[in-house]
């Protein structure tokens, strides 16, 4: 049996402003644990199954944490880093739009709150899908990712791999 991905954290110097951020960005619950130290992010739904039904398997939840402490940790007080990384490559977060909302909206509610666009509308055909990204107000780059289909009709504005 494999080791299984559970969760993925990322650091913000504020968690309870950025745990409001993506709540009204991608409508996810914001579980606070405890508020501005930890928080976690729940999608909601269940993975899908191949015939489109919801399986057993919950989405992914995202963590958020006060990178003046990361917590869990054995030391109470912590340890350094403190703050933010600014230099260099990052992890990246992918979010799969759901069939129902767009990247456009994605995009415009997360500028409108503080993100910058990094850019959009580009085709990646090894993995057949349309994406788009943003940096959050924290410094997270989050990609979103749009289904292309079996038979994808990419849009002659976006760009191609």
């Amino acid at each position: 049996m494999p080791n299984t991905l559970i969760f993925v954290d990322m650091p913000a110097d504020d968690p309870a402003a950025a745990a409001r951020f993506y709540a009204e960005v991608f409508g996810w619950q914001n579980d606070e644990k405890p508020a501005g130290v930890y928080h976690r992010m729940v999608p909601g739904g269940q993975f899908k199954n191949p015939d489109g039904s919801d399986s057993a398997i919950g989405n992914l939840h995202l963590g958020i944490f006060a990178a003046a402490n990361a917590r869990p940790h054995p030391e109470p007080a912590g340890v350094a880093p403190r703050d933010l990384a600014s230099d260099g490559r990052k992890p990246r977060i992918w979010i799969l739009i759901s069939d129902d909302d767009s990247a456009d909206r994605i995009l415009a509610a997360a500028e409108e709150r503080g993100a910058t666009i990094l850019w959009r509308n580009h085709y990646w055909s090894t993995f057949n899908g349309y994406n788009h990204a943003f940096q959050d107000p924290w410094g997270n780059e989050i990609l979103l990712w749009g289904k292309a289909g079996a038979d994808p009709q990419v849009p002659a504005d976006f760009t191609r791999e």
